[in-house]
């Protein structure tokens, strides 16, 4: 499972950046701070070349939040209404106190790719403190603001400060952006009685702000309000987004808010999604929604009735909007009316024209005229089924089971979706109801079904295995907890393979095989699961290529069937028991004639490689020999934006079926480690320095001052303190400068580092804390330390990251971080298992011990 802030760095890049070709990013999205620094020296009098490029680099840096066909599928929804109906930004006043260099590039990076978010934002905390200044107690009726006319005064002073605040901010930027501090709402009063200059909106000036857009600048709104003799009213910032939102009807309605959203008041999660045609009345019987989370809720339901249902709203935070906005599986809670689902247990309570109409839309063996949908149709009458579908008829979802032996999992034989629906979560919220309605289940994706409207992940994500079929189908299970059942499902799968199953799923990489809570015991027991795979590994004289020797003799799927090295060649390798090898001499061209290698490992030095690569590329291309998984541990590729760079707790989904892999180095793994859940909150005017402290074996096998432990004794010796290959490594995958002075110690192997962070706003040493528990939540090779710094001894030979410190300076504006890695291991030949296992579709943490 993905942790906290997986998927949740983006970094806004200006065309003075793109001269450094910055195009590949981790993959936990929240807005760089470097973006601050680097959109502040961009000029919007670019001509349109420059623009366009700049666009479609920005676009490719959402690929790193999700996938390719998500992002793009998003961005054409979005561009698919006119500009003032794309989304209503509505901004808290600690927003603007907090976040507000976060918030203006989020609101950059959207107006970069053609978008034009119409923001408004309150003042609440500002106008407070102003008002206790002034001692002036506020007044509240029945949750409103009481405001005189000494209130109205110091109102109006707060939001014009307030917006002028936030389009200045954006124009540092780089981003045009025109400050409408009136002229936009109408309205009357509430009940001057009571109230006093609170107002009642009644009518909304559109023009204002189309005028601002057609301008190309975003407006920027408060939510004061005129009579139409002109006096100023106040209005609650959420009243009046509402309003506004009911006149423009955009996609999304978006609340920014610190939380991320709304959380469950008994678990304490945050809830994901709300689908209020199902769940509304229900969620306001639990105990636990009340307050203002029930206020939220209701609210959101009486703006969402009056807008089409294409529209949503999204409460988040503002860091984490890009993950909201261009990802299925978003980042805070989504609100949307969604599409009520009707389940039918007999074929004929079901309209056959809406069946047919989806089916013949969707369904690949419908259109392949492999089936009909009336032969279909008849095949279910005699199976006990269940079928799914929403009002529309943009879902469908058919269930069947075995009427003679209800043990039997249930088979999910149709899951087809119209691309609005998926739009709309709606496939969601039909497999909820599946799951809910069954234990187990198995389903099987049909190789030809490719170029619909579900992403292949889709599937892999919501199944407890997998399994591959020579025809190139893949069977999915879950609920399944006995391997002969798994071993039988299995069987029934390879039987009938090609029978049954349509679904229409998107274009994507090699599939993948995942077995989820089974020890590799029980994968074994059932070895038609995973077929072994060969490699390959040249260079293997090295420390690191021992090491992945070992890793390898220890994995249940992989077999080493060649070791390449030009001293050692002839001499037998040792310490391997599965087979027995000897040492060649591989060179670039013999590569070819080793069919059965599905994946080469190529531990050389920096430099030494590219032949290697090149030649098995030319012999693909000829079509001499199909492709290979090749994963580099020089540092070649790792900035080359065709190869992926293997840093899995962050790079995970692109390396399912990956075949060109650029292991991390050690140094820079251990860095990014330890800065990656302090990017979105990094002081833009001060650089993090990283101090790390390598032991010799760092250094290689080459005799070096660096590797003599005669010289390193009672030593340390620093080195290449300035644009070291892992400062620019580091740099450029976090988006940010990094400085990096490194040294060499007289142990033999383990990493220390000492990570001194400037902070852009104050932290507490809890709050740092809490951010990498959640940050590296689920993941199996880093360690979050309770308490103290991490010890190198410790750490040594084992296959995981420490990270520990979390010293806050007095003035909470600086944090050090300290970390610990094995540079042999998960800095090199662990993190290459890691990067094997996910190209070659087995477990990510096969073979590797996660003690």
């Amino acid at each position: 499972m993905l942790s906290y802030a997986e998927k949740r760095t983006i970094v806004w890049a200006s065309s003075h950046v793109l001269k450094r070709s910055i195009t590949s990013l981790s993959k936990r999205p929240a807005m760089l701070a470097s973006a601050h620094q680097l959109s502040a020296r961009h000029s919007y009098k670019t001509d349109s070349n420059n623009v366009k490029a700049e666009k479609e680099t920005i676009t490719k840096l959402l690929y790193n939040i999700g996938s390719r066909k998500e992002v793009e599928q998003y961005l054409r929804h979005f561009s698919s209404v006119e500009s003032q109906k794309f989304a209503v930004i509505k901004v808290g006043g600690a927003v603007l106190t907090d976040e507000l260099e976060t918030l203006a590039s989020a609101l950059t990076f959207l107006n970069r790719v053609g978008l034009y978010p119409i923001v408004l934002h309150g003042g609440g905390p500002q106008l407070n403190k102003l008002l206790e200044e002034a001692e002036i107690v506020p007044e509240y009726e029945e949750g409103i603001r009481i405001t005189n006319s000494q209130t109205i005064e110091i109102a109006r002073k707060v939001f014009m400060a307030e917006n002028l605040k936030l389009v200045d901010a954006l124009e540092r930027h780089g981003t045009r952006a025109r400050p409408i501090t009136g002229g936009v709402f109408v309205a009357d009063y509430l009940d001057k009685e009571k109230y006093g200059y609170v107002g009642k909106i009644v009518g909304v000036n559109k023009e204002v702000i189309e005028s601002s857009i057609r301008a190309g600048a975003l407006p920027i709104l408060t939510s004061l309000a005129e009579t139409p003799s002109g006096q100023i009213l106040n209005v609650n910032a959420d009243v009046a987004a509402a309003e506004l939102a009911t006149v423009l009807e955009p996609l999304k309605i978006v609340f920014l808010n610190e939380k991320n959203g709304l959380y469950h008041g008994v678990t304490g999660k945050r809830i994901e999604t709300i689908n209020l045609d199902e769940e509304y009345e229900d969620l306001l019987k639990e105990p636990w929604v009340k307050y203002g989370t029930k206020l939220k809720i209701k609210q959101c339901k009486e703006l969402l009735d009056g807008l089409p249902r294409s529209s949503s709203v999204a409460i988040i935070s503002a860091g984490h909007l890009h993950k909201e906005l261009f990802t299925d599986s978003g980042a805070g809670t989504l609100i949307r009316r969604g599409h009520k689902l009707f389940k039918y247990e007999k074929l004929d309570q079901v309209d056959p024209d809406k069946i047919r109409r989806i089916m013949e839309a969707e369904d690949i063996s419908i259109q392949t005229g492999e089936s009909s949908v009336a032969s279909y149709l008849r095949s279910l009458q005699q199976k006990n089924v269940h079928i799914y579908t929403d009002e529309p008829g943009q879902v469908l979802g058919i269930v069947t089971k075995d009427p003679q032996d209800s043990s039997k999992p249930a088979v999910l034989e149709k899951l087809l979706t119209t691309k609005t629906a998926v739009l709309n979560n709606v496939p969601e919220n039909l497999w909820t109801a599946i799951r809910k309605d069954f234990d187990s289940l198995t389903w099987r994706v049909d190789a030809k079904a490719k170029d619909g409207n579900l992403d292949p992940s889709w599937h892999f994500e919501r199944a407890d295995g997998s399994l591959k079929s020579q025809d190139g189908s893949t069977t999915f299970f879950y609920g399944i907890n006995d391997a002969e059942k798994i071993k039988q499902t299995f069987k029934n799968a390879s039987d009938n393979s090609r029978k049954t199953f349509s679904a229409n799923i998107g274009s994507g990489n090699r599939s993948y095989s995942t077995f989820k809570g089974y020890h590799i015991k029980s994968q074994r027991s059932y070895s038609t699961s995973q077929q072994p795979k060969n490699v390959g590994l040249i260079g293997a004289r090295g420390y690191t290529g021992r090491e992945l020797i070992n890793l390898i003799n220890a994995h249940p799927h992989l077999n080493l069937t060649h070791v390449s090295s030009r001293e050692l060649e002839g001499k037998p390798l040792e310490g391997y028991t599965k087979a027995n090898l000897n040492y060649v001499n591989l060179k670039p061209h013999d590569l070819k004639s080793h069919s059965e290698v599905d994946a080469w490992v190529l531990a050389l030095p920096n430099g030494v490689c590219t032949p290697f690569v090149n030649q098995l590329t030319e012999d693909v291309k000829r079509k001499e020999i199909s492709d290979k998984v090749l994963v580099d541990l020089s540092a070649d590729y790792r900035f080359d934006s065709k190869w992926t760079y293997g840093l899995p707790e962050f790079k995970r989904a692109d390396l399912k079926g990956a075949t060109r892999i650029a292991n991390p180095g050690c140094y820079a793994t251990g860095a990014q480690m330890s800065l990656k859940p302090l990017v979105p909150h990094l002081d833009k005017f001060s650089a993090p320095t990283v101090f790390g402290v390598s032991g010799y074996s760092g250094a290689g096998t080459k005799p070096s001052p660096k590797n003599d432990p005669a010289f390193l004794k009672d030593n340390i010796i620093p080195y290449s303190l300035t644009n070291h290959i892992h400062e620019r490594e580091v740099s450029y995958q976090l988006g940010t400068t990094v400085n990096f002075i490194p040294h060499v110690a007289s142990w033999f192997q383990g990493i220390a580092l000492t990570v001194n962070v400037p902070l852009a706003k104050q932290m507490t040493a809890k709050e740092v804390k809490s951010l990498f528990e959640e940050f590296y939540s689920g993941e199996k090779l880093v360690k979050v330390l309770e308490t103290g710094e991490p010890l190198v001894r410790d750490n040594a030979g084992k296959h995981h990251v420490s990270i520990g410190g979390f010293n806050v300076h007095p003035d909470g504006r600086r944090v050090v971080v300290t970390t610990t890695i094995d540079n042999l291991l998960k800095g090199a030949a662990t993190q290459a298992m890691q990067n094997l296992n996910l190209a070659l579709n087995f477990d990510e943490y096969a073979g590797i011990p996660t003690d």
